[in-house]
């Protein structure tokens, strides 16, 4: 199994009603330093890139990497549905506890580089540096599909408490590396096993049995009820002040989910509406690019923060 070079310790805060679990590395004297992970992922996915972090960078930061909302060990309310604004608050609440009035450098994954894109365009001063790590957003959109998306939401969330929502299970924890295994090609076995340990638990059936269950809510998958507005979100990235940092993998993620429905092209294009932008490609990676490469990404990473 993977060996963790850098242990991080487990902290839980209470965040507007929610139990957040934070994952920190360092000293909270130091730097701050946000990690926020994508949809189905937890905190622990960004060890291998701490782990790559060369020790004289490492020894200047307090690394702070929150399970968002209903994933990993983070527990709250029970809730139907996710939104984007709560993420903002969430991390806003984060930050006010664990930074205070110091900027702070923030780095997102996929879900997590949208929202920390759409933070800090609503709250520029917060933010000293900010990376982008495969998060575009999503197609554009149109007022007339308003009525037919609303109404899948309304069928998405009978359906969730019906019980026809709910994530797959798997027999054990190789059944959930090979899980892993298969969504990432690149992922070895060893970082699958170790991955597999922190991305579910061990959950008693009606019969007795155990299953290893997803740290991730059901009710994740339930569409977002409102439209995705381009327009909204060229807003957002024009208000953003800090120096930024976009990295996207060799391998076109878009492509595979959207097809010539929402291209890297047309997210570039996007990406103009911010001020200071750098744009960064790591090779041999996929959409987990912290996991495929996490040494090209660490000294990516290092470069831009330092």
């Amino acid at each position: 199994m993977y060996q963790v070079q850098r242990p991080s310790r487990s902290a839980f805060v209470p965040i507007r009603l929610h139990r957040y679990h934070v994952r920190l590395w360092g000293d909270p004297a130091a730097k701050p330093l946000v990690l926020v992970h994508g949809w189905m992922d937890v905190a622990a996915s960004y060890q291998f890139m701490v782990d790559a972090l060369s020790p004289a960078f490492f020894a200047g930061r307090f690394i702070i990497a929150p399970d968002w909302r209903g994933f990993g060990q983070s527990t709250g309310p029970a809730c139907d549905h996710y939104s984007f604004a709560d993420y903002l608050g969430d991390l806003e609440c984060l930050l006010d506890h664990y930074a205070g009035e110091r900027p702070v450098d923030l780095v997102g994954h996929s879900m997590g580089g949208n929202i920390a894109m759409m933070f800090a365009g609503t709250r520029p001063a917060r933010i000293r540096r900010l990376v982008n790590l495969e998060g575009y957003g999503m197609p554009a959109t149109r007022p007339t599909q308003a009525p037919a998306r609303y109404a899948k939401w309304l069928d998405e969330i009978k359906a969730l408490h019906r019980g026809e929502m709910a994530l797959r299970s798997y027999d054990d924890l190789p059944g959930v590396a090979a899980r892993l295994m298969k969504t990432n090609h690149r992922l070895p076995q060893a970082k699958a096993d170790w991955l597999a340990r922190e991305w579910s638990e061990d959950r008693l059936q009606a019969d007795g049995s155990t299953r290893r269950a997803i740290l991730g809510d059901a009710a994740h998958r339930i569409i977002n009820a409102q439209l995705f507005r381009v327009d909204e979100m060229l807003a957002l990235y024009a208000a953003i002040q800090a120096p930024t940092l976009m990295v996207d993998a060799s391998d076109d993620s878009l492509a595979g989910w959207w097809g010539d429905r929402f291209t890297r092209a047309e997210f570039h294009e996007r990406l103009n509406a911010v001020a200071n932008v750098r744009r960064e490609v790591i090779q041999d990676a996929g959409h987990m690019l912290h996991h495929d490469q996490p040494q090209a990404l660490a000294a990516l990473v290092e470069a831009f923060l330092g």
